[in-house]
């Protein structure tokens, strides 16, 4: 059993890692923003806080100066740090203060606290993405494969451009700090970073409305709502991995020795939302409004995947960190029946 502080407790991929740990008997301390968000936690896993295996922090603002240096104290001491608290949206007013401050100082922030306060911790491993590896300019890239050894070349100017070259930059500049930090300051932990690309997968945090989805899941919610009728949307980029994946490989991050000092390209395949349609179509029949065979978009390029669009090495993930990525249609099928059970 090893004592792990989480943070961002309450989002997509932090319930999953949780309850990755939960099940392999490591004791954990989540943080939230609010005492609200850590009573829905708690309702999800009674049985874990009445046996004293997870108990919460709050951390109101993780963009604060010091914002983890409580949390990262602890009797028995953290051992790893897991470090998923990071926005991942686009109702963004100023890139810089929505999304740049917090992934960077939120990131930044906690290495400080633990070097400074937690010396028993030895592994932190923090919540990157293929944001951070794909560059953007290249477009489809034909014959080039993604790797991590890939790094995003986007400037503080382009980042300012949009809230999704804002998002793109918080991964980069986030990702690019901790390991800055490491080669700077030689902490007494390691690091390690999970790069996955869209993320989809059942929902099993607390959600008080499918309105409320995670960017990468809504598409999935779009197809079965029937808002795909006419035309599917524009897929962009067609590479995907399931949540349960992602949580596994954060957990294998934290708990493989030979997993230091590594990116770890966190992807399962290539899809597309035409593929979405149809998996939809062929499972949940009962659907209204449903897109057809002849229904346009949503397709990969032209001259298809082998001849006109970017691949990808997933190899480290797969031999470092022993993950055993899942089919698109079951990743599809068990989110659906997901959003059934919140409404849908």
């Amino acid at each position: 059993m090893t004592r792990v502080l989480l943070t961002g407790g309450s989002g997509f991929i932090a319930a999953h890692t949780l309850d990755v740990l939960l099940k392999r008997g490591h004791s954990v301390v989540t943080t939230v923003r609010t005492q609200e968000k850590a009573d829905k936690i708690e309702a999800d896993n009674k049985e874990a806080v009445e046996k004293d295996q997870l108990g919460f922090a709050i951390v109101p603002d993780i963009a604060q100066e010091g914002a983890f240096d409580e949390a990262v104290k602890s009797d028995p001491p953290f051992e790893v740090v897991l470090h998923t608290a990071s926005p991942f949206h686009f109702n963004v007013t100023d890139v810089k203060k929505d999304l740049l401050d917090p992934a960077v100082i939120g990131t930044t922030g906690i290495l400080k606290s633990v070097k400074k306060s937690a010396p028993s911790v030895k592994r932190v491993v923090i919540t990157s993405s293929f944001a951070a590896i794909v560059n953007p300019s290249k477009g489809n890239w034909p014959g080039h494969v993604y790797s991590e050894d890939d790094w995003n070349p986007i400037t503080f100017e382009e980042a300012l451009e949009s809230p999704q070259a804002g998002y793109r930059a918080s991964k980069t500049f986030a990702e690019k700090a901790a390991w800055e930090f490491i080669e700077k300051e030689k902490p007494n932990f390691t690091i390690a970073t999970i790069n996955p690309p869209l993320v989809f997968g059942p929902i099993i945090h607390a959600l008080d409305s499918l309105d409320n989805l995670n960017t990468s899941n809504q598409r999935i919610l779009a197809a079965a709502q029937g808002n795909w009728k006419d035309e599917i949307a524009a897929t962009g980029v067609h590479l995907w991995v399931d949540v349960r994946e992602v949580a596994e490989a954060h957990v294998a991050a934290a708990e493989k020795e030979n997993a230091a000092s590594k990116r770890f390209f966190t992807v399962a395949g290539h899809f597309s939302n035409k593929e979405i349609a149809q998996i939809v179509k062929r499972h949940f029949p009962e659907f209204k409004d449903l897109p057809g065979d002849s229904t346009p978009g949503g397709d990969y390029p032209e001259g298809g995947l082998d001849k006109a669009y970017f691949g990808f090495d997933n190899k480290r993930s797969i031999e470092v960190l022993g993950v055993k990525y899942r089919s698109f249609e079951d990743s599809i099928v068990d989110t659906v029946k997901s959003f059934q059970a919140k409404g849908l």
